[in-house]
């Protein structure tokens, strides 16, 4: 008898950034995006030039940011005149106080801003022209999450809108890849989703199937045809948990930090040493391939999931490698190198999807087994891996507000126009009431969330003489006739 295929890993990287160019500045608003640019975006295009085989999911809404007039430029502004000085003014405050070694620290640090611009010189400006060729998941307009919208209108406006901006930006190569805003999913969405064209989404099963079940580790095929990917939580949490990869003393301290939020501790308290840190990077890359490789010859050598090989699907914000996680684009490139030397088959999602035979729904073995696909409630990768925290008591007038919106436009039928349609998508978008629950920036998502309510009720009032130069270049080729569609 022939040994057992060993599996393969699909990571898969969910890249998002709410719409704040040009909503704010230091310390919550645009800064957020110039900083992902440098730390993240840029970072990445080189390793995916390289060909690293990995899954690379775009937001529309970050797309239309990198995508807006005058980004290049206002990119070198920042870099040059607003990180330039703050590196300059924390160094010397730091040596006045005897800090010589925090100082160098700071003036190390500053050149992976002035190499990130440099990076994006050589390219021309265009980071989205950049990132392109590797993009091959997208996901809806604005990141609402689809199951507390409103109505089916609601969702093929999200859903749609999404998919014909990734299809005007990068051509006809998209294979059906959705990623699903928070891994928001429940049963009825399906059949919004196969008529838009989805093939595939990932999704967050941890509390159906149970942490580490080998459930995990294979395609489910909803009712609806659209395959439902599971992450593998025991695979993620490695990465991304309390007790994480990132939490390591060597690495980089993210909250200590100077006067202008630059970090030169790390998070033992002592200064960063930078060379330390990227050599534990290394090792812990070895380590995530060691155990990964070990989950998957495990399953495959008891047959589970059957047939066929089974496959970790490894998602993570791209913005947590690079700058939540100051070396996390390091790890990931030694990531792929360990699974080339270890014998791991590092493949990107749409290539392994082709290949692997998915479960029926009604064969699982899930934590109730009284429970059928059409019994499980939604379910996300947020707290208690609910919708809660999106509408939660915390948030809950956050979700309702979006929803009569929602409904209002609906009502509003030919009468609205375009401004009012992308005040509501606006709303709609996941980040301000995350935010506002986690408690990260929460006075700036209720700015932003009241603002774009009290923005949509004066657009719908106005109907279609409305202006939309406020919104920028958010969702501007939202297409109004997909919410009046039958």
């Amino acid at each position: 008898m022939s040994a057992p295929a060993r599996g393969a890993l699909a990571i898969v990287l969910h890249t998002h950034m709410p719409y704040v160019e040009g909503f704010g500045t230091w310390p919550f608003g645009e800064e957020w995006l110039w900083e992902a640019i440098a730390s993240c975006y840029l970072p990445l295009a080189d390793l995916l030039d390289g060909g690293a085989p990995l899954t690379l999911s775009l937001t529309p809404v970050l797309c239309d940011q990198l995508e807006a007039p005058g980004i290049a430029t206002r990119f070198e502004r920042f870099v040059e005149d607003v990180r330039g000085a703050t590196h300059e003014q924390d160094a010397a405050g730091l040596r006045s106080g005897g800090h010589e070694q925090l100082a160098r620290e700071l003036d190390r640090a500053y050149g992976d801003y002035t190499g990130a611009l440099e990076s994006l010189r050589r390219r021309g400006g265009e980071l989205l022209a950049a990132l392109a060729p590797h993009a091959q998941w997208t996901s809806s307009a604005t990141h609402a999450i689809l199951p507390l919208l409103a109505s089916d209108a609601g969702v093929r406006l999200q859903v749609h809108g999404g998919i014909e901006s990734h299809r005007r930006r990068f051509g006809g190569h998209w294979r059906g890849g959705f990623w699903l805003p928070e891994c928001a999913y429940a049963p009825s969405l399906g059949r919004a989703l196969e008529d838009a064209g989805v093939a595939a989404v990932c999704v967050e099963l941890t509390d159906v199937l149970g942490l580490g079940a080998p459930a995990h580790l294979r395609p489910l095929l909803s009712d609806a045809g659209v395959l439902l990917v599971p992450i593998d939580r025991a695979t993620i949490s490695l990465v991304w948990s309390d007790r994480g990869y990132p939490a390591a003393g060597a690495y980089r301290d993210y909250h200590h930090h100077t006067v202008h939020h630059h970090n030169p501790w790390n998070n033992a308290g002592d200064p960063y040493d930078a060379d330390a840190a990227l050599a534990l990077a290394r090792s812990h890359a070895a380590d995530f391939v060691a155990r990964t490789r070990a989950r998957l010859e495990r399953c495959a050598a008891e047959a589970q999931p059957a047939p066929g090989a089974p496959l970790a699907v490894c998602a993570l914000d791209t913005e947590l490698l690079g700058h939540w996680w100051y070396e996390g684009i390091a790890w990931l490139e030694a990531v792929v190198q360990e699974c080339a030397r270890q014998d791991l088959e590092l493949v990107r999602l749409d290539d392994a999807l082709e290949r692997v035979e998915p479960a029926a729904t009604d064969s699982l073995r899930t934590a109730d087994p009284s429970a059928g696909l059409a019994d499980w409630p939604a379910s996300s990768w947020g707290h208690d891996g609910d919708l809660s925290t999106w509408s939660g008591p915390a948030v809950a007038e956050m979700a309702f507000a979006a929803r009569r919106a929602e409904l209002q436009l609906l009502g509003a039928g030919a009468g609205a126009g375009a401004a009012a349609v992308r005040e509501l998508l606006a709303l709609q978008a996941s980040d301000w009431a995350f935010m506002v629950s986690r408690e990260i920036a929460a006075p700036y998502a209720h700015e932003r969330h009241d603002g774009h309510r009290l923005a949509f009720e004066a657009a719908l009032d106005a109907g279609p003489r409305a202006g939309t130069e406020r919104l920028r270049n958010l969702a501007a080729d939202a297409d109004r006739a997909l919410l009046l569609a039958p």
